[in-house]
């Protein structure tokens, strides 16, 4: 097949999937519908792993022109196709994930009523985020950032007749345009400075104008910090970075399929992927640098704090989806751009599978989410558990540094705060909080991680307690407005079985759900050792070639060439947090509860995450309020309206009101006015004529 039309194919087959399924889905039936979308994805994931094949052989690195987008004087965008290492390895990313996604979801959403339209929202994503990958200018990029926005809006409010989806949505929806705006800027900020916003234009001239910018109160500002600072505030929004993360814990409202899709291959790596694209840019922007690290090493700590004390196990797997994409902006940010991809790239194995495993769970306890219910799971679900501990080994990074031997975190967290530790060394002091951060970002992922292992497959089975029997039944069985089962993800008591006469009896999933968890298991074991040569091993020169752009050498040293101590920290800290986490929840178990009822200071600091939605409740949405009233009822209502319409309406109807009252009907009284009209006249003339003279 023609290399142009092969790629045109894998990025649109998910668009014809979804329109077929969206406009279609109700007439052809849900089976079609389902079978067309999914059989798309794996068509574009198989085109996916045919066009990585050729980009690893060298023999594909172009870009092809679709259509015009838009053509204003020197603003011109067209639509294209841009295939080099960086979107193929995107491609692979997003059309993997996604597909075992698709097909996840035949199991999960069995016995949803509106299955079309979640899986033409779920290709529609898709087709967005590849849209994004593979845009050869920022107006392009835009164009996928802005679809998944839309997409990720459509399938967070899916069970919209249920008041939490919703607003999780509209909640996501502005919190990213906050983070959009900023993107929109830095997009216009790089045409003013360049010219263009075609990145092969772009990036060839920005060490020409590295140093273009002015000076404000006596220090000098240069445009492409401004730029790339810009930009990143829309990564941060996409992200979930600090200061623009509120939207990501809602997000659990959609669906779990849903989870896994934007936690681990589409929307919230776009910043991640959208930094390390803009290599050539932020190479020349070491203030802008400095920001993505701090703001990735903040979000790596704050995140891991907040998923210590947190219940609901799809919102500790988000939490630590907030912090793993700190490390990936930690890597970024100090120019280790390799690592940053390489972790993004194994993230989406051991996320994708961590989110569609607590799905299984979820299924298993009858949707019920709440860790305090469930333990001792582990003999009832015993693939789910199995699959689940891969994915706990590989987030937590577990390896043996000195064999060079682990799961696929081991390889990629431990070489982003091995980066950050050899930028450290050369000066970079935000490099060396980076590198604190990530090590003790290290032991708490670990703690929070085995907690989630422990709470939920370990410990006396709370859901076989026999006072559990007919709890909940009113919340997520078959009565809370009609709803499926799957409709009901979330609740705060425990759930009797399918007809709440006792306690439920959890079953594995059916194999249509676990077939993608085995092959995620696979890529969560395997990928960071098959491909840590090609992505910071001896063989990234000639892997990455031209898609990352680095001034110097990028801080990726051999572990060999680093001090011991630095090598063994995380694995450390790792075995640390696995003790502290058996010892709080297996040999003490009940500890953490007794710790949870105290609801000391600390606990009630991270359980309440840092209280930011309460400060952003009390600053934004109040005071947006408040301004909002005092524009309304003291400007709009009582200044504009009555000085303006309601003001001239008001004196007109009095004006008439009064004149009217001249007309009485009444003969005499006109003729008295037109009297007094007469005597008037007369009375000027006679005026008139003795002042002139006349």
């Amino acid at each position: 097949m023609n290399p142009q039309l092969l790629v045109s194919v894998l990025v649109f087959a998910p668009l014809v999937g979804a329109v077929i399924a969206g406009l279609f889905g109700r007439r052809i039936g849900d089976v079609p519908s389902m079978a067309v979308t999914t059989g798309l994805l794996f068509l574009s994931c198989l085109l996916a792993w045919i066009t990585f094949g050729h980009v690893l052989a060298g023999d594909w690195n172009f870009t092809t022109t679709i259509a015009p987008f838009i053509d204003v004087g020197a603003f011109k965008s067209a639509w294209s196709v841009r295939i080099d290492t960086l979107s193929g390895v995107m491609l692979i990313v997003v059309t993997t994930v996604s597909a075992l996604v698709h097909l996840y979801s035949w199991g999960y959403m069995a016995e949803d009523d509106s299955k079309p339209r979640f899986f033409s929202y779920l290709s529609l994503f898709t087709f967005a985020m590849l849209a994004l990958v593979t845009a050869s200018d920022f107006m392009q990029l835009f164009f996928g950032w802005e679809g998944v926005g839309l997409a990720s809006y459509l399938l967070i409010g899916f069970w919209f007749k249920k008041p939490a989806p919703p607003a999780a949505a509209i909640k996501a929806f502005v919190v990213n345009r906050v983070g959009d705006f900023g993107f929109a800027l830095g997009i216009i900020t790089t045409f003013w400075v360049f010219g263009s916003i075609r990145f092969a234009d772009v990036f060839p001239q920005v060490a020409a104008h590295a140093r273009q910018g002015w000076v404000f109160a006596g220090h000098s500002f240069y445009a492409v910090d401004l730029a790339c600072a810009l930009l990143f505030v829309g990564a941060m929004g996409k992200s979930a970075q600090f200061f623009l993360h509120t939207w990501l814990p809602d997000a659990m409202e959609g669906p779990t399929p849903v989870s896994a899709l934007i936690h681990a291959a589409t929307m919230v790596t776009a910043g991640v992927y959208m930094v390390c694209l803009l290599s050539p840019m932020f190479e020349y922007a070491p203030v802008a640098k400095g920001i993505v690290t701090g703001i990735g090493a903040i979000t790596a700590l704050f995140a891991a704090t907040v998923g210590l004390a947190q219940n609901d196990i799809k919102r500790v797997i988000a939490y630590s989806t907030c912090s793993q994409l700190g490390y990936m902006f930690i890597a970024a940010g100090v120019g280790a751009y390799q690592a940053s991809m390489f972790h993004l790239f194994t993230h989406a194995f051991f996320k994708g599978l961590l989110f569609l495993a607590a799905g299984s769970v979820i299924t298993a306890m009858h949707h019920e989410q709440d860790m305090r219910t469930m333990g001792g799971l582990w003999k009832k679900i015993p693939i789910t558990y199995a699959v689940m501990l891969i994915g706990t080994l590989a987030i937590t990074g577990v390896g043996l540094p000195g064999l060079e031997l682990g799961f696929a975190g081991f390889y990629s967290k431990d070489a982003i705060i091995n980066a950050a530790f050899v930028a450290s060394q050369h000066g970079n002091g935000v490099g060396a909080f980076g590198f604190v951060v990530g090590v003790v970002a290290a032991g708490l992922t670990s703690f929070y991680s085995w907690r989630l292992i422990f709470m939920t497959f370990h410990g006396r089975p709370k859901w076989a307690m026999p006072s559990h029997g007919h709890a909940g039944h009113g919340h997520g069985g078959h009565a809370d407005d009609h709803a499926s089962p799957a409709q009901i993800e979330t609740h705060d008591e425990p759930l009797g079985d399918d007809h709440g006469h006792g306690p439920l009896n959890p079953h594995e999933s059916p194999w249509v759900m676990l077939i993608p968890l085995l092959v995620l298991a696979a890529g969560s074991i395997a990928a960071g050792l098959i491909f840590d040569p090609q992505f910071i091993g001896e063989g990234r020169g000639e892997f990455w070639r031209s898609a990352i752009f680095n001034l110097g050498s990028p801080p990726l040293t051999e572990p060999a060439r680093l001090p011991s101590w630095v090598v063994w920290s995380p694995l450390a800290v790792t075995a640390i947090g696995f003790f502290a986490a058996w010892w709080v929840y297996i040999r003490n178990e009940g500890m953490g509860a007794r710790i949870a009822a105290r609801q000391g200071p600390v606990w009630s600091f991270l359980y309440n995450k840092w209280w930011f939605d309460e400060l952003y409740d009390a600053t934004f949405v109040r005071l947006a309020r408040v301004l909002g009233d005092l524009f309304w009822k003291e400007g709009d209502q009582k200044i504009i309206d009555e000085l303006g319409p309601d003001g001239v309406s008001a004196l007109s109807y009095d004006v008439g009101r009064r004149t009217g009252k001249l007309q009485t009907g009444y003969v005499y009284h006109y003729a008295f006015v037109m009297l007094a009209g007469v005597v008037a006249l007369l009375s000027y003339a006679l005026y008139f004529f003795s002042r002139t003279g006349r």
